[in-house]
């Protein structure tokens, strides 16, 4: 691996784990594998609770008088309503309405926030539009190295080792609780549908430590080592940025229509070209979820062709898998006005030379 690649205060400890290889997520690695298989890893997700280094989900720390504003400015969710301690979900555009990003916004305190980011590069975005600006803001990464706990029994496992206030947290609300001798941010969230939580661990020095402490206290648990599971992810219907859309598309594509506000009374950047799209109809595609038909998938490493059974083009696969609880395959893909009904049928070309019948359907599977 080159050093060009960040490693985390965690990866000596995945590596001594078993990890069976990486991804790249913001410059950094992201454990890919585990378990023999993606299954057996999905099936241990979904019955206990598994250890995740997720620190390549980046801080872009903005603090200072100007900060709520800035942050404003990047989104077209409404922020005047966030509370200190709540976690929000928000699209990033730019001047164009394409999707920069779809990170966490934590609200630390009124001029001090974290974007959570996925993997683009909203550090420079963010420093570009406060020195454009002239805003009084300090826009940076901190020293913060998320490390996930995630399952049906992660309640019981941080419970056990942070007190009960853990189960008090509301689903992305966060709070500070004592770890390690020190302060540091814990919410209820996560890369999974399963249940769990994130520690914004500040401090990388006391990574291994981190580490350590949960592992132990989560014996009893059949605790694992783990990451994001692609079956568990698509049957979720939890976006990747860079697979399911990009810079290209607009929110609205990507069923965040709700988390847009198209009021006057509101400014961000990008306003004026959503609003267009809004009122010209709305958006031509939408992503969508795909069941669809054959035996075992091979991997999705490029987008499978997604047509009408007349031909017509309608879409491409981005993320694709078989899913052993629906037993059926599964994807997720940007679909034509056209045919994103519920139901519509189509075909799904994968690169074993198949055409597979398949149909829309709804997210979550």
């Amino acid at each position: 691996m080159s050093r060009r690649i960040r490693r985390t205060p965690y990866t000596d400890k995945v590596i001594h784990h078993g990890v069976r290889g990486f991804s790249v997520v913001n410059h950094m690695l992201l454990p890919k594998a585990f378990e023999p298989t993606v299954e057996d890893d999905y099936w241990h997700l979904r019955e206990h609770v598994q250890l995740w280094d997720v620190s390549c989900q980046r801080q872009v720390e903005i603090k200072g008088p100007d900060a709520a504003r800035l942050v404003q400015l990047m989104t077209p969710r409404d922020l005047r309503q966030a509370r200190v301690g709540q976690g929000l979900y928000i699209p990033l555009i730019d001047d164009r309405a394409g999707m920069i990003n779809d990170p966490v916004l934590l609200k630390l305190s009124e001029d001090r926030f974290w974007l959570s980011i996925a993997d683009s590069d909203v550090l420079l975005w963010a420093k570009g539009l406060a020195i454009g600006m002239a805003l009084d803001v300090e826009v940076d990464e901190p020293d913060v190295f998320p490390l996930a706990v995630q399952g049906p029994k992660a309640t019981e496992l941080m419970a056990s080792l942070f007190g009960g206030g853990i189960r008090d947290l509301p689903y992305f609300g966060f709070a500070l609780f004592d770890v390690l001798g020190t302060r540091q941010v814990i919410a209820r969230s996560g890369y999974s549908k399963q249940g769990g939580y994130e520690i914004y661990l500040e401090g990388g020095h006391l990574g291994e430590d981190l580490w350590d402490l949960i592992w132990g206290a989560g014996q009893s648990l059949e605790i694992r080592p783990g990451c994001p599971n692609l079956i568990e992810r698509i049957e979720g219907g939890l976006m990747s940025y860079g697979n399911e859309f990009t810079r290209a598309n607009n929110p609205l594509e990507c069923g965040f229509g709700p988390l847009c506000y198209l009021g006057d009374d509101l400014d961000y950047i990008g306003k004026k070209a959503l609003m267009e799209i809004a009122s010209s109809g709305g958006p031509m595609q939408r992503l969508s979820g795909v069941r669809f038909g054959g035996d075992v998938t091979p991997a999705c490493v490029k987008p499978f062709p997604v047509t009408s059974p007349h031909g017509e083009t309608l879409g491409q696969i981005t993320s694709g898998i078989y899913s052993p609880r629906l037993e059926c395959n599964i994807g997720l893909s940007m679909i034509l006005k056209s045919h994103w009904d519920h139901d519509t049928p189509l075909i799904v070309h994968t690169p074993d030379g198949q055409a597979r019948e398949g149909t829309v359907s709804g997210v979550p599977f």
